[in-house]
């Protein structure tokens, strides 16, 4: 599985890229969003790999074969959000209407001063966050990710904003951990999306829709470690222009001795998975895994 997402490679020239740029920032999210229909037809007709783990996702989300129309739509719901990232990216926060659930779980983070992590996955748009960050002017968020995959796309929507790069701290850099200690200490937030394996994680077994997945044992090792409050955060989008973003309370696992530290972490993980399987279920099309992730 650490291979399956690594591996899939970026689509469409850096022209192409460059073109939808500026379709979206020169004319607007409305005439970019027409562009959506081909793009979609071209990743279902020409990324096989991409094709598969959405219909193999779909099969075991809907315990069914999936549509044709829910393949498509599932591919639709990804390229939308990665244009609005677009839009995310560039302050246009004007555009959306994003719905807050948990509020009362944001205000109480506020109010302590104290710093947080922002627990989430590849599902919806993590871009929404931004939104918050912007409606409370005491919440930094910085986000905790990989550069070096897609970094074209990344790069190019990055240019956008520079200051955003300034939030954001590598994963698995040598300093990373006592990047994110020191942000926490400072009583900002940290964005973590927590689903995916990378070649040096350890994992753990869990159910996930049913079926045996591996999920990686790092973000519990570290929230162990750090023993800050960790927040659920699943921005999910509802077509159109609307975002729902849930917050929910998670505690970050206890420290105990080390023999039983392993079986500690395990179930905080199983507990992240079953909370992730709801918001999943809550909006099928909003996953965003195109590969074999149970690595049947």
């Amino acid at each position: 599985m650490t291979r399956g997402w690594r591996q899939q490679t970026e689509r469409g020239s850096p022209w192409a890229l460059r073109l939808i740029l500026w379709i979206a920032l020169k004319l607007g999210r409305a005439p970019a969003r027409l562009l959506l229909y081909p793009i979609t037809l071209y990743f279902f007709l020409f990324a096989p790999s991409a094709r598969r783990g959405s219909a193999d996702y779909l099969r075991r989300v809907y315990g069914r074969s999936p549509t044709l129309f829910e393949r498509l739509r599932h591919l639709h719901c990804f390229a939308a959000t990665i244009l609005d990232r677009v839009f995310f990216l560039a302050g246009r926060f004007d555009l959306f209407d994003v719905r807050l659930h948990g509020e009362e779980t944001l205000k109480a983070i506020i109010e302590q001063r104290q710093g947080c992590i922002f627990l989430s996955a590849h599902v919806g748009s993590f871009d929404a966050l931004r939104a918050l960050g912007e409606a409370y002017v005491d919440l930094p968020i910085h986000i905790l990710m990989e550069l070096d995959h897609n970094a074209f796309i990344t790069q190019l929507l990055h240019t956008i904003n520079p200051k955003l790069l300034e939030r954001v701290i590598q994963a698995g850099d040598i300093n990373a951990l006592l990047r994110v200690q020191e942000t926490l200490q400072d009583g900002e937030m940290i964005g973590v999306l927590a689903d995916r394996m990378r070649p040096q994680d350890r994992a753990v077994s869990c159910m996930f829709l049913g079926h045996a997945a591996p999920f990686p044992l790092g973000m519990a090792q570290m929230a162990m470690v750090l023993q800050v409050p960790v927040v659920l955060c699943f921005a999910l989008y509802r077509g159109g222009n609307r975002y729902d973003v849930y917050l929910e309370p998670f505690s970050a696992p206890p420290r105990v001795k080390r023999a039983e530290r392993d079986d500690v972490l395990g179930a905080w993980v199983r507990g992240y998975v079953s909370r992730l399987e709801s918001y999943v279920r809550k909006a099928p099309e909003n996953w965003f895994n195109f590969y074999d992730f149970w690595d049947a």
